[in-house]
């Protein structure tokens, strides 16, 4: 009685599974890295908040020493006006901030009702995970009054030690593009997005709100003096 004899694989079939092996090899790995990412996303609402508040504190009280000293050279009048500006415009943020993410959470809520009773039992568990996104007023509020802060700080600090009016009109020209730089820079490195273009975009931004405010102050605050 003869043997029963073993089916043979032929090369075709030793190809072709070799093929399936390194497909479902290559689909593991490459699903391996996707999971260990890190969502930047995560950060865009703390993020947009303290971007946006160190940007305008910087480019705010520096337009307004800007705007100030092209009219007078006393450093207290500077000073005060900085002062004042960082004051009001990071209680200003704040309460923006608060007020329109505030807007934005009750939106969403109302929304979330509305969906509520066409959802099932299995679609609940969802829905509470989703809260738990819902946008922060006071973290939003809070960043961004210290942001600006921060970055209003920066030039009022350069213009109080300097008395020379040209070299403090310069160096506060000096302190908030090198602070525009760095504020892009952190922020593109923090959101995962490239550095040039938010550095260049923000430096350039300042350089025209700087420019802008001292030409017509200078402008309007002549005519005013003469008559």
């Amino acid at each position: 009685m003869a043997a029963p004899q073993t089916p043979q694989l032929s090369s075709l079939d030793n190809v072709e599974i070799l093929s399936i092996h390194v497909n479902v090899t290559e689909k593991n790995q490459s699903q391996e890295p996707a999971d260990n990412e890190f969502d930047y996303s995560q950060r865009g609402q703390w993020l947009r908040a303290a971007v946006l508040g160190a940007n305008d504190g910087l480019v705010s009280v520096a337009s307004l020493l800007m705007g100030v000293g092209s009219v007078k050279e006393d450093i207290k009048a500077m000073v005060i006006a900085g002062f004042a500006g960082l004051v009001a415009g990071a209680c200003s943020m704040a309460i923006g901030e608060f007020v329109s993410v505030y807007t934005q959470r009750d939106i969403e809520i109302a929304q979330m009702k509305r969906e509520k009773d066409k959802k099932s039992e299995i679609h609940e568990n969802e829905e509470a995970g989703e809260k738990k996104q819902l946008p922060n007023p006071g973290q939003a509020a809070a960043a961004s009054a210290l942001a600006f802060s921060v970055g209003a700080v920066l030039p009022l600090l350069a213009a109080a030690f300097i008395r020379e009016h040209k070299v403090r009109m310069a160096v506060v020209v000096v302190v908030a593009s090198v602070a525009l730089m760095v504020f892009g820079v952190v922020g593109a490195l923090l959101g995962g997005t490239p550095v040039v273009k938010p550095s260049a975009r923000v430096l350039v931004g300042g350089w025209m709100a700087m420019a802008i405010t001292f030409g017509l102050t200078k402008l309007i605050g002549s005519d005013a003096m003469k008559n």
